[in-house]
C-alpha cells in the first residue's frame, strides 16, 4: 500500500468522525445491522433501514459509498442512509471490498452480490423490487454509474464475469459529486485534487493503463437505455469539472437527467457536503433527490 493511500485513509477518517460526532439512530427508523451478503466476513456486510411506521413494501435505495475506491464502509454512511429511510424508503447501506487490497472489479462484484441479496430477501425486508434506486457519491457515484452501464449495455457487460439479476435495471440514479472518468484520457477533465488523482493507480490491476482508463470511463459505455439520473456537484467540489463531462454523454444518448449545482460564491460548499446531517443545504439536497425518485413510483 502506498503512502498516498495511507494518508488519504487517515485524513478522511478524521474528517468523517468529526462530521458524525454525537449523532444517534433516529427514533423513527428501524435498523437491521451486520447482515452477510457474500463470502467475505469483513467486507460483505450490509444494513437495512426502514421507517418504523411503514409495514408495506417500500421503494429501495441502495447506497454505494464513496472514498476514492480505497476507503469507507457502511458505518460511515449510516446516518446519511437513515436520513433517506426517514423520507419513506427502505435503504440498503453496505460495505464493499476496497483497493488496493482488492483490485477492480471486486467492488462491482460486491455491488452485484448486494443486488442478488435484495432479490433473495425481498419479502423479509419489505422491498419493492419494481422500484430500486441507486445513490452514490464521489467514487461511489462512479461505481453506481458503471454498474448501471453493465445493466444496460450488453457489449460492456461482456467484459465482466458476473451477471446482474435477470432483467434488473435501476429505476433511476442520484450521483453526487461524482468521478466519471477516474483516469483522464482525451477530453476527460483532470480532478482538481492531486492526492485523489493518484488513487486510480491503486484501484486498477495494471496501474491505470489506457485500456483500463477506457474501461472505467463510464461516459464511454452509456447507451440510450441508461437509467434517468439526477447528478449534482458543489461550487468548491474538486470533482466539479467531471459533471459537464457526464452531461455531454447523457445528452448525446438522450438519457433523461437533472443537474444541480449547490452553493454560491458567498456560501461555498465542498465535496460531498450532503453527507453532513447538520448542513441545511445538504438536507435540501437529500430532500430533492428523494423527491426525484418518487416521480418514478
Amino acid at each position: 500500500m502506498s503512502r498516498a493511500v495511507e494518508k488519504f485513509r487517515k485524513d478522511c477518517m478524521v474528517n468523517d468522525v468529526k462530521r458524525d460526532e454525537g449523532l444517534t439512530t433516529p427514533k423513527g427508523v428501524e435498523r437491521f445491522d451486520d447482515i452477510r451478503y457474500g463470502p467475505d466476513e469483513k467486507w460483505n456486510v450490509l444494513d437495512v433501514y426502514r421507517p418504523k411506521a411503514e409495514e408495506k413494501r417500500l421503494p429501495v435505495i441502495v447506497s454505494v459509498h464513496g472514498g476514492g475506491w480505497v476507503y469507507g464502509d457502511k458505518e460511515l454512511y449510516q446516518f446519511y442512509c437513515m436520513s433517506l429511510a426517514e423520507r419513506g424508503f427502505a435503504v440498503v447501506n453496505f460495505t464493499y471490498r476496497l483497493a488496493p487490497e482488492h483490485k477492480y472489479p471486486a467492488q462491482l462484484e460486491d455491488i452485484n452480490r448486494v443486488m442478488e441479496w435484495i432479490f433473495q430477501n425481498e419479502a423479509q425486508y419489505g422491498f419493492d423490487l419494481k422500484s430500486v434506486f441507486l445513490v452514490g457519491d464521489s467514487a461511489g457515484a462512479h461505481l453506481a454509474g458503471i454498474y448501471s452501464c453493465i445493466c444496460t449495455n450488453r457489449t460492456y457487460a461482456s467484459a465482466y464475469s458476473f451477471q446482474v439479476p435477470e432483467g434488473f435495471v435501476p429505476k433511476a440514479l442520484a450521483l453526487n459529486c461524482g468521478v466519471y472518468a477516474p483516469i483522464p484520457t482525451g477530453e476527460a477533465p483532470v480532478l482538481e485534487h492531486e492526492q485523489v488523482n493518484d488513487l486510480p493507480k491503486e484501484f486498477m490491476p495494471e496501474g491505470g493503463t489506457l485500456e483500463e482508463a477506457e474501461l472505467i470511463d463510464l461516459t464511454r459505455h452509456i447507451t440510450p437505455d441508461f437509467p434517468p439520473v439526477l447528478f449534482m456537484t458543489a461550487t468548491e467540489d474538486f470533482c466539479r469539472p467531471q459533471a459537464a463531462y457526464l452531461e455531454k454523454a447523457l445528452k448525446a444518448h438522450q438519457v433523461p437527467f437533472v443537474f444541480k449545482l449547490y452553493g454560491t460564491k458567498q456560501e461555498a460548499l465542498h465535496h460531498v457536503f450532503h453527507l453532513n446531517m447538520r448542513d441545511e443545504t445538504g438536507k435540501r439536497c437529500n430532500d430533492e433527490e428523494c423527491a426525484y425518485f418518487r416521480k418514478f413510483l
